[in-house]
């Protein structure tokens, strides 16, 4: 069965209906829903219309599915149960191939006849019964399903929930991967989203998507632009690798593009995708868990970024995975190799390695950053004057190498006892923020996330520090010039962006992923592109 990629055609009239057909039918769409809910005025007539010109629209016709959404299941307009009955009724009529009506709904005789009878006169189309919990998960999925099919055995299901972590995203997996049949099962919200963009991978009737982020008719739908270009949704099959960047927030990282580019230049069937992991540590192995006893998602590789480092490097000294000698020592992770044929504290068939594999590529990404800028190599970064700002996963990386050739570094922070535990281990200085305005450095690092898209506007350091004889790295990459780049160049200082390390530790990581060699042209090209976008 292949999943078809429906786009809502969400309009208050007609013509605005007719716009949106071809919008959708132009970007790509395998399938309409026409939401009549939205439609103003809505009468039988204009349905019978609207049909009327979809069938007429385009080179190739595309299937319908009428659905007029009862406003307590998250219609917009309050039309009565009759009224609603009588447009599903007219859409059959006309030729739509499928309806979507509400299974509560359904169950009510006088609601339920009339729909049958017109199914009865048009053995083509199809009936879909949904349920959807707008606040959080069904008591119990599988039930639902099951009482779904028993009253309508001929019916597609089509199950939608609130996802509220990642970690109520598995319900739905398991449903998909245990029902062969033709269903529909995704979560909403930014949680659910992965939910969405594989539904592909696990044969779910249809997936949505809108035509833009204006048009949108549930939380969390991704737009047909993103499904077909940045998660090349024409290329998942039962068969595809899953990947991922475990963060939070995760919805400015950059890591899909880049890594999605570089899988569809090289032909790969793999997929990587946003995973929103929120809370601590309880809830990130919680993930993780859910992804290993599942070996059927194949999921194989994770980008780990904040606040998620240290939680990753904890996890695999607890299953039993390998951690690279430079991980342990900087104390923090920022990618995970889970080979998932065998549980995690298992050793692989050959006995090489365990199936769970940490590694930390910020170190070396950081300092090729930093030496290539300034025209050197690791050996004149000795003796250095260097100061640090922020110390969390990002800061350990970078004072462990800086520490590890020679630099002279002071480590400034708001919590300056968060300073002083990292400069301990390091043997190195730490002083408080307040301090910048008297540090006498030739490097500065910024290693925190002020200045980050959305908050632009921000810089870590204060413009007056930043002197003509100074270089200034800041490892924040959206957007590529931060406010602090700017006023060091406005300094005269020179400049090094964080661009450059995310490239360097993707290409890092995409080796380590995939066994090959990334293009590191096509992810710079890739990230340029996509910040100009924003």
């Amino acid at each position: 069965m292949e999943t078809k990629l429906a786009v809502p055609i969400a309009a208050k009239d007609l013509d605005q209906a007719r716009q949106q057909v071809k919008a959708a039918i132009s970007a790509g769409a395998e399938l309409l829903e026409l939401r009549t809910d939205y439609l103003v005025n809505l009468s039988v007539e204009m349905v019978k219309n609207l049909i009327a010109y979809v069938k007429s629209a385009g080179d190739k016709q595309l299937p319908i599915i009428v659905t007029c959404r009862d406003q307590q299941q998250g219609g917009v307009m309050d039309y009565g149960q009759q009224l609603r009955v009588e447009v599903l009724v007219c859409a059959l009529k006309a030729g739509a191939e499928f309806i979507d009506f509400e299974y509560d709904n359904f169950l009510i005789a006088e609601s339920q006849e009339p729909i049958k009878q017109a199914l009865s006169q048009n053995p083509q189309a199809r009936l879909i019964l949904s349920a959807h919990n707008f606040e959080t998960k069904f008591p119990d999925i599988s039930k639902l399903h099951r009482d779904i099919l028993n009253v309508c055995p001929e019916t597609i299901p089509k199950l939608v929930y609130a996802a509220n972590h990642i970690n109520d995203c598995f319900e739905a997996f398991d449903l998909l991967h245990q029902n062969k049949g033709e269903r529909i099962v995704f979560c909403m919200g930014e949680a659910g989203l992965i939910s969405r963009i594989i539904a592909k991978k696990l044969n779910s009737f249809v997936t949505f998507a809108s035509i833009d982020d204006q048009s949108a008719t549930a939380p969390g739908q991704l737009t047909i632009e993103q499904f077909r270009k940045l998660f090349r949704s024409d290329c998942i099959n039962t068969d595809t690798e899953l990947f991922g960047v475990i963060a939070n927030p995760v919805g400015h990282s950059l890591s899909p593009a880049i890594h999605n580019a570089c899988f569809g230049e090289k032909q790969m069937n793999k997929l990587y995708l946003p995973l929103l992991v929120e809370g601590g540590r309880q809830e990130f192995d919680s993930f993780l868990h859910n992804v290993i006893e599942r070996k059927w998602l194949n999921f194989i590789g994770f980008s780990i970024t904040i606040p998620h480092k240290q939680s990753a490097l904890e996890f695999a000294r607890a299953n039993g995975g390998f951690v690279e000698p430079l991980a342990e020592k900087i104390g923090a992770v920022n990618t995970l190799v889970c080979r998932v044929g065998s549980p995690p504290n298992k050793i692989n068939n050959g006995g090489a390695s365990p199936t769970l594999q940490a590694y930390n590529t910020d170190y070396s990404a950081a300092l090729d950053a930093i030496t290539s800028t300034l025209g050197i190599e690791r050996d004149g970064l000795r003796g250095l004057s260097v100061a640090v700002v922020g110390a969390g996963g990002v800061a350990r990386a970078i004072v462990a190498g800086l520490s590890d050739v020679g630099a002279k570094i002071r480590i400034y922070n708001r919590t300056v006892e968060k300073a002083e535990k990292l400069a301990v281990e390091f043997n190195c200085d730490f002083a408080p923020l307040d301090d910048l305005m008297d540090m006498n450095a030739k490097l500065v690092v910024n290693c925190t996330s002020i200045g980050m898209h959305p908050n632009v506007n921000t810089s870590p350091v204060p413009q007056e520090c930043l002197k003509s004889d100074m270089a200034v790295f800041d490892t924040v990459y959206n957007p590529a010039e931060t406010l602090l780049l700017k006023q060091a160049q406005q300094a005269g200082a020179k400049s090094i962006d964080g661009v450059s390390m995310f490239v360097n530790q993707g290409l890092a990581q995409f080796k380590l992923f995939t066994k090959t060699d990334g293009n590191a042209e096509l992810m710079r090209k890739t990230i340029v592109d996509c910040l100009s976008k924003g």
